[in-house]
């Protein structure tokens, strides 16, 4: 065969379609499944890339509204010691904010988990050079209704 023919042949066989890119929602989704992977691995360096330099960790506790510093120093001993934390979503929801540059997105998730049962993730993701990144995390305690009153007065009983 001469290399004509062959490069003929090559041209003319069928080529494969190029996959289209991942939907934000998908790319979204991705980053929340990475930060559970992550933190169930006590994997430091993954976990903290995932969000931006000036992002906010808010928790369960009123007083935990963490810097990223603030938040790292206080995972870093847990993941050094390879105690990390389970958090399985049960469901989630994006909602990419509807601006011209779709580069803001907020989310909220029912999560599962080993110590404290049914959690709530939510916040909020922007859109940076290094692709999505955790802006604000907030993890909450769910509380049925029918036992709303009792947790309130615990909690000011506590205070």
């Amino acid at each position: 065969m001469t290399p004509l023919i062959a490069a003929l042949m090559l041209t003319a066989a069928p080529q494969a379609a190029p996959s289209p890119a991942p939907s934000a929602e998908v790319e979204i989704g991705h980053v929340l499944d990475q930060l559970n992977v992550a933190s169930t691995a006590a994997d430091t360096t993954v976990y903290f890339d995932l969000f931006t330099p000036d992002a906010r960790f808010i928790g369960t506790d009123a007083t935990e509204r963490w810097s990223l510093p603030e938040f790292r120093a206080y995972v870093e001993p847990y993941f050094a010691r390879g105690q990390g934390w389970t958090y399985t979503p049960r469901n989630r929801v994006i909602t990419i904010a509807p601006i011209d540059c779709r580069c803001l997105a907020w989310f909220d998730e029912v999560l599962d988990n080993d110590s404290y049962g049914v959690t709530r993730g939510s916040g909020v993701l922007r859109l940076t050079e290094d692709g999505w990144k955790i802006e604000q995390y907030v993890l909450s305690f769910t509380v049925p209704n029918d036992r709303a009153r009792a947790v309130v007065e615990a909690i000011k009983a506590a205070n």
